[in-house]
């Protein structure tokens, strides 16, 4: 089966560009840059990239941070991010990231998202992978906060696809930023959020119904209410999963307790995803590799999951359906 799970063509709608940090990485940029990092060697860090939460997690991707100055930087990270993809055939990938982690350090709109698209345009000259950029909003922050990025964003508005809702969950449900998304929708943006990690269902309901969004991401406590798994079955509303992410963070006990099984089940439009591979311990293979080493999944599941990722871009029709056909010709040979 991971014979068939590497050659299959891919789609990552759930990844946040920060969390790619590899270790190696961060400490070339921080050399570069000048910046001190609290650890003395990439071993340590590598040790440090172990959480039993998620504010454990959010306190070090926060950090890593820091060494990110230049548009350069942003390059090189979104580059290596792109390169590990293509290695795993993905085709196409739609990346978060986060401005509001960078702004206040003194670092630019500009440089920020200059050199993330730049990366971008290259892997679709080089590898053919198209890609779409999604903007999140930090929820610990207030909505002000979130409606003066808005603002910042205004200029690069070609390059951003749509916006998001990340960072800490709980204590920050989606109704806290109900206007900032309704201003976002009249520009124009598609829109997600995460949702239903570590907060409850009812923030699922408050994605869909107050911020009118096009997908969910996580979704896993929407099988806490049966009324809203009806709903989302009918809608077919998307929901990019994260399976390395959940187990590390401890959002499931193991991996065998996973809920992606029963999302397809449902009849759920469940996708695969890494979150923040540099962290949670894969990329795309690894994600599938997981779940179906654990639940038992078969080829045709498999193929469910590649096919819902595809028809819930944001991409043009023409290179979805591109993709659909490219997955069904692979799952027709195999």
């Amino acid at each position: 089966m991971k014979t068939f799970i590497d050659a299959l063509p891919k789609v990552e709608l759930h990844c946040h560009i920060e969390g790619t940090f590899e270790p190696e990485l961060m400490f070339k940029l921080a050399q570069r840059n000048g910046v001190d990092l609290p650890y003395d060697s990439i071993e340590s860090l590598r040790e440090a990239y172990q959480f039993t939460r998620l504010q454990d997690f959010l306190d070090i991707y926060y950090q890593g941070m820091n060494v990110l100055q230049t548009e350069q930087d942003f390059f090189d990270l979104t580059w290596k991010y792109l390169e590990k993809s293509h290695q795993q055939n993905v085709r196409h990938s739609e990346i978060f990231f986060d401005p509001q982690g960078h702004l206040p350090r003194g670092v630019s709109f500009s440089t920020v998202v200059n050199g993330i698209s730049e990366a971008l345009k290259q892997a679709q000259t080089e590898f053919g992978m198209t890609s779409e950029l999604i903007m999140c909003f930090l929820r610990h922050l207030d909505e002000q906060d979130a409606m003066d990025t808005l603002e910042a964003a205004r200029p690069y508005k070609d390059l951003i696809v749509g916006v998001g809702l990340d960072s800490s969950e709980l204590g920050h449900p989606p109704s806290k930023f109900e206007r900032v998304f309704t201003l976002a929708r009249a520009q124009g943006y598609k829109c997600v959020a995460h949702a239903g990690e570590e907060g409850p269902s009812q923030y699922v309901r408050e994605a869909i119904e107050l911020l009118q969004v096009d997908r969910i991401d996580h979704g896993n406590n929407a099988l806490d209410d049966p009324q809203l798994i009806r709903e989302l079955a009918q809608t077919k509303l998307p929901l990019t999963v994260c399976p390395l992410s959940n187990t590390r963070l401890c959002v499931v006990d193991s991996m065998e307790d996973h809920p992606i099984k029963k999302m397809l089940d449902h009849g759920l439009r469940a996708t695969v995803n890494s979150d923040d591979p540099a962290y949670f311990g894969g990329y795309m293979n690894e994600n599938y590799y997981a779940i179906v080493d654990s639940l038992n999944l078969g080829k045709e599941d498999i193929i469910t999951l590649a096919k819902n990722s595809i028809e819930s871009t944001f991409t043009t029709q023409q290179r979805k359906q591109d993709l659909l056909e490219e997955l069904s010709h692979y799952a027709s040979n195999h």
